[in-house]
């Protein structure tokens, strides 16, 4: 019988109707037997999701208010869930403990791990599965990183003792007892550990929509499912500010070759997007993948007749930046020209010493840096076997009137990306989709 490890996002669970839903979905598939829950999310639009309720309990704690009245609102949350449920399960107790322990200033990781505990509590019990909790058996570095051999190793021979268990997301342990979380998001994170540890044959992964989409739904009106995405698709997508999925859940279930099946808990009947190690087994006719965008860059452009006979001269460039804690995003350069694609909040304050630093170390004839850029990049396996594909890229782009200042495809022909104005930014996004899609 085949293994799946199933994780259920924050909507997925966001109320006892909702619970039902997912547990009808597990024991549908008696292979399903590791369950990774989120905590509550919004029940509807203007709801607040039950971890930055417990984010806002932290806050007020620091401020000196008291959290009784606030924190009323999530006992509420749990206790109808439970009695919606018609469970048998008296929750007062782990309520009153976290109160007390946000009331004593345990953390602000702590805060917000507690909907995940809580809502895993209850799902453990109304599937009558066992309950793991993931301080024991997800463990941090003293550096705060995330520890995936040890992890490994403690977790696999923990879930041995379980056929069926849940296991809540998003936090773990540090060494000194404290608890830590993975950044927003991160329970995608733990489903993909629990699957790896357990050697599992699919990771589901359970939201509120079909699959991972072609394009960003708030600028493209329904845009097309993606079947199959290799993980390095899904990485330069996800890069781009695609999220579904949340981008470091890929690493655990890659290291396996586990494959991740993007589904959802409101229509199970839907395919959903298949995202798989390789391409071996998943050919394409499509040319390209998908389209994601995001704004928020800058350019330096440093330019210097003949810079490609100086050597260590792009080493000195990027020694600046790295002694000024600055990652940098992508290198397209000309034979005098080097650009350099910056995050613009990681040079807000520091341009002035930027320039200095360079101008000292490298002498350039000319430096400038031109903020309000955005990336757009044009993702596909396909691209490598279609002719023409940048050309196509590049007219779809002039032809909405949209001025492309860079320029940047991958060796691997994987994707194309182009920086353009900020403004651009949804009007390229729509006339590229619409050339290769519609």
């Amino acid at each position: 019988m085949q293994l799946k490890v199933v994780k259920f996002g924050g909507s997925s669970l966001a109320d006892a109707e909702q619970f039902r839903k997912v547990a009808s979905i597990i024991k549908a598939d008696p292979a399903r037997r590791y369950v990774i829950p989120s905590a509550p999310g919004k029940r509807f639009s203007d709801d607040v999701k039950v971890t930055d309720m417990l984010y806002n309990c932290y806050e007020m704690v620091k401020r000196g208010e008291d959290i009784d009245e606030y924190f009323g609102q999530i006992e509420k949350r749990y206790c109808e869930i439970i009695s919606d449920l018609g469970l048998d399960f008296d929750i007062s107790g782990e309520l009153t403990y976290v109160k007390n322990a946000l009331r004593h200033r345990s953390g602000r990781d702590f805060a917000a791990s507690r909907g995940e505990y809580l809502n895993g509590l209850i799902l453990a019990k109304y599937l009558k599965f066992d309950f793991i909790d993931a301080e024991n058996v997800i463990l941090f570095k003293e550096n705060g990183t995330f520890d995936p051999d040890k992890t490994n190793e403690v977790l696999r021979a923990e879930l041995a003792q379980h056929k069926r268990a849940v296991i809540p997301g998003f936090y773990g342990v540090m060494p000194n007892g404290t608890i830590k979380t993975f950044s927003r998001g991160g329970s995608d994170i733990t489903g993909s550990i629990v699957a790896r540890a357990c050697s599992a044959d699919l990771y589901e992964n359970w939201t509120d929509v079909d699959g991972f989409k072609m394009a960003d739904p708030r600028v493209i009106d329904n845009p097309c499912t993606i079947e199959t995405i290799t993980y390095r698709e899904l990485r330069e997508l996800s890069y781009m500010g695609a999220t579904v999925l949340h981008e470091d859940a890929i690493f655990p279930v890659r290291f396996a070759n586990i494959p991740i099946n993007i589904k959802n808990t409101n229509d199970p009947s839907k395919r959903g997007t298949m995202i798989v190690p390789s391409t071996s087994d998943y050919n394409t006719d499509k040319v390209i993948t998908g389209i994601a965008g995001k704004a928020g860059f800058s350019v330096i452009t440093i330019e210097k007749d003949m810079m490609n006979a100086e050597l260590g001269f792009g080493r000195k460039v990027l020694e600046v930046l790295e002694d000024n804690e600055i990652s940098f995003e992508h290198l397209p350069s000309g034979i005098d020209t080097m650009c350099v694609v910056v995050s613009s909040a990681a040079i807000a304050d520091k341009k002035e010493k930027l320039l200095a630093t360079m101008q000292r170390r490298v002498r350039p004839d000319t430096i400038t840096i031109t903020d309000g850029i955005a990336l757009l990049a044009v993702v596909g396996r396909g691209m490598v076997k279609a002719k023409g594909t940048a050309a196509r890229v590049l007219n779809a782009a002039s032809k909405a009137g949209v001025n492309i200042r860079m320029i940047d495809q991958g060796s691997s022909e994987l994707n194309i990306i182009i920086g353009i104005d900020e403004d651009d930014l949804k009007k390229a996004h729509v006339a590229i989709y619409n050339e290769f899609v519609k």
